[in-house]
């Protein structure tokens, strides 16, 4: 199959390639519901080597520049509580930790997560974290931006590999808040 966004040798839909995919994303996928068809995620091999943005678009497509999103986790604290969160932002701005993200975690303070916590946390590989098949339980906050768009590619939960996933997909996975400016230039 062709990709919907990008220029891949290999387009899969997700479903058909759960292999490709670690655990908790496989069985996200493997138990999808929403008005998205599961086969609507699309899975794309790609080669860790062009994992670096810059060189990640010019591989596989300018274009993907404007339609790629990052999945990061945050640690919110309170009162000697942590609350752990993934915020998924496009790759052109950065995740509003201080501002947006603390206040809508309640939290006294709030960074992002070690890389062992975010790994060890979220079953996947750093560097492929993605919002689809986080634990549960997890608050999932999403940039209105990423949800506006048609496709956007994100990790597949390891570092090869990536997901093309319709934009309005991420506002409807389990403890996802839509916000305005949670992405900031």
């Amino acid at each position: 199959m062709d990709a919907p966004i990008g220029h891949f040798d290999n387009a899969t839909p997700a479903p058909d390639c759960l292999d490709e995919l670690t655990r908790p994303v496989a069985d996200a996928v493997r138990n999808w519901r929403g008005s998205v068809p599961a086969d609507q995620i699309v899975y794309v091999d790609t080669d860790p080597q062009w994992a670096d943005t810059a060189v990640f678009v010019e591989h596989y497509g300018q274009e993907l520049l404007e339609r790629s999103a990052n999945c990061v986790v945050v640690a919110g604290k309170r009162g000697g509580e942590t609350t752990l969160a993934a915020c998924v932002v496009l790759s052109t701005t950065r995740v509003d930790v201080n501002g947006v993200v603390r206040r809508q975690l309640g939290a006294r303070k709030a960074s992002f997560a070690t890389m062992n916590m975010a790994t060890g946390e979220t079953g996947m590989e750093y560097g492929g974290i993605t919002p689809i098949g986080l634990p549960d339980g997890w608050p999932l906050l999403v940039d209105s931006a990423v949800v506006d768009l048609p496709y956007v590619l994100v990790g597949s939960g390891r570092r090869r590999g990536k997901l093309l996933v319709p934009g309005k997909a991420f506002a409807q996975l389990p403890g996802a808040v839509v916000l305005e400016g949670l992405g900031i230039a």
